[in-house]
């Protein structure tokens, strides 16, 4: 039986900000209980949900020595549909609405949280074989368990594995601050170690001392190698390229399914898709008041709406997308620059844009099921969920080819009457519209094309199981 413990800073269905808590969340699940022990180490922040705070149990406490402080360190218990997930509490640290604030502040916490989930693995009588840390968040563990774990019987044989969901996020501060915040010895913050341009690096140190990387999509683990995308960590990782795993996300297929879809209006599956899905859109169009057209196309964006997403693009070429018999529903929020735009356009093609500026899983899926294709134009996308689920509905993606979203879409090739999706390379909105446009003629003159594609979409597998099995092997190779 293999013992792994998954150390992250948000996890479904507890708390969550983006992709990483729903690998945390739904990974262990995906695994045969007869061979692998997975168990959740997280935070206690404030802001839980009272349903899973009221069922907590209290497990112990004690107190631990973190830099010159002395602190309390709570551990709280629940099992989540036979998981078991600990909740390391304090509530001087998650205390807040918000698990994310002032990045000095989450520095000096998530020092707290490293050192914390390994400190109460003898008190809750867990020995994993495998710490699988995810993102700067949990970077130290691997640092602590090299150096002032190193000499406990206890931690000896244990390995580590660090996982990088986004690679922009590094936990970086001032060396003498995350001294004194961690209590890590002098020798960790050189060149070599923690260091990085003169202060230190969290995450660096993750990747430094874990025994394997990975990260979510093949395409991510070879762009990251490189300066463009490597974020001044492409050295460190090409040294490490042995160590290094692209193992690309899932989606939950229980809830992505079209046929058991309870948020959508008109259920369907890949038998009835032709004649079921475009109810969907026009109940769609009713509520989002746009004409009421089965034959328009309709194009969804379902995003954060943030510079990494490619939205620069969108806006040098949106007048030109706007044309007649396309409508385009976007749903999100982000940066108020992004989220102006999308209301300014609405207001200029109120027929043809709904601008939804808030974020509802409901209206997300309906929009799947409606639209007749998704965009997800990313500078860089490290996995991408959004076209998983788009291929799932049957709502063509429309891509840039970066990271996941290369690994996951095959392009249209009506030479071979292959592929399940658009895409172009670089990254400017002139190929962007020539693939909206492509995409149009294929929607609007070859019907049977179009449906086939809609089909080979559906076919495709990327449920969290497949990704499950490449990670048994990454467990049981170290």
């Amino acid at each position: 039986m293999k013992k792994i413990a998954y150390i992250a800073s948000e996890c479904v269905p507890f708390i969550k900000t983006g992709g990483l808590a729903d690998v945390v969340g739904t990974l262990p699940h995906k695994f045969d209980r007869n061979e692998y022990d997975v168990r959740i180490i997280i935070p206690k922040y404030m802001c839980l949900p009272e349903k899973y705070r009221n069922n907590m149990k209290y497990l112990t406490h004690f107190h631990m020595d973190i830099g010159w402080k002395q602190q309390y360190v709570g551990v709280m218990y629940l099992e989540y549909e036979g998981v078991p997930v600990y909740f390391i509490d304090n509530e001087y640290y998650f205390n807040g609405y918000n698990i994310y604030g002032d990045l000095k502040w989450d520095i000096e916490k998530f020092c707290y949280f490293s050192k914390a989930a390994l400190s109460i693995l003898p008190s809750i009588g867990f020995q994993p074989d495998i710490l699988h840390c995810h993102d700067w968040q949990a970077g130290l563990v691997p640092v602590y368990l090299r150096t002032m774990f190193s000499n406990n019987p206890f931690y000896s044989n244990m390995k580590s594995i660090m996982t990088i969901h986004n690679l922009q996020f590094q936990g970086n501060w001032d060396i003498e601050t995350i001294q004194d915040y961690s209590g890590l010895p002098d020798y960790v913050f050189t060149p070599d170690k923690l260091e990085f341009k003169k202060d230190a690096s969290m995450l660096k140190g993750g990747l430094v001392y874990a025994d394997k990387i990975t990260t979510v999509s093949n395409t991510y683990a070879q762009e990251i190698q490189t300066p463009y995308f490597g974020e001044g960590l492409d050295g460190l990782l090409r040294a490490r390229w042995q160590s290094l795993w692209g193992i690309i996300n899932g989606i939950d297929y229980e809830v992505y399914d079209p046929a058991k879809d309870k948020k959508i209006p008109h259920r369907y599956n890949i038998k009835n898709f032709k004649k079921e899905k475009v109810k969907n859109k026009v109940a769609l169009q009713k509520e989002l008041h746009l004409p009421e057209d089965p034959n328009a196309y309709m194009i969804g964006i379902v995003s954060r709406l943030t510079d990494q997403k490619g939205l620069d693009l969108v806006d040098r070429a949106m007048n030109d997308i706007m044309t007649d018999g396309t409508q385009l529903v976007v749903l999100g929020t982000g940066d108020r620059r992004y989220e102006d735009m999308f209301r300014y356009y609405q207001g200029i093609h109120p027929a043809k844009l709904s601008a939804n500026i808030y974020f509802s899983d409901e209206l997300s899926h309906k929009i799947y099921a409606a639209c007749d294709s998704i965009l997800v134009p990313s500078r860089f996308e490290p996995c991408g969920l959004t076209q998983l689920m788009a291929l799932r509905y049957g709502a063509l993606p429309i891509v840039r080819e970066t990271g996941g979203l290369k690994d996951t879409v095959q392009p249209y090739n009506e030479f071979e009457g292959t592929g399940t999706g658009f895409s172009f390379a670089n990254y400017d909105p002139r190929e962007l519209l020539n693939t909206i446009n492509y995409s149009k003629r294929i929607y609007f003159d070859d019907k049977e094309a179009w449906t086939a594609m809609q089909k080979r979409a559906m076919e495709q597998n990327f449920s969290w199981s497949n990704s499950a099995k490449i990670y048994e092997e990454l467990y049981n190779q170290i």
